[in-house]
């Protein structure tokens, strides 16, 4: 299972540190225009963000992309 995960950049980084990092990158609003979502236009928490994108494998699925094309170019 660890073969399988080495190359994954995504591999041991909690989803709250995908949120919280992509928020000071961009800040609600530019997060808000580039994943339209409600958790990051309207009720703009880590804490509810985080509750919307485990409940949304659609969503959380943008959110892990935008980290990747932000941090691993």
């Amino acid at each position: 299972m660890a073969e399988e995960q080495k190359n994954n950049p995504l591999h041991g980084v909690t989803l709250e540190k995908i949120v919280t990092d992509l928020q000071l990158h961009y800040g609600w609003e530019e997060l808000g225009s580039l994943i339209r979502i409600d958790c990051f236009n309207n009720n703009q928490s880590i804490k509810s963000s985080l509750k919307f994108l485990r409940r949304m494998p659609w969503a959380r699925k943008k959110v892990e992309d935008l980290f990747l094309s932000t941090f691993y170019k």
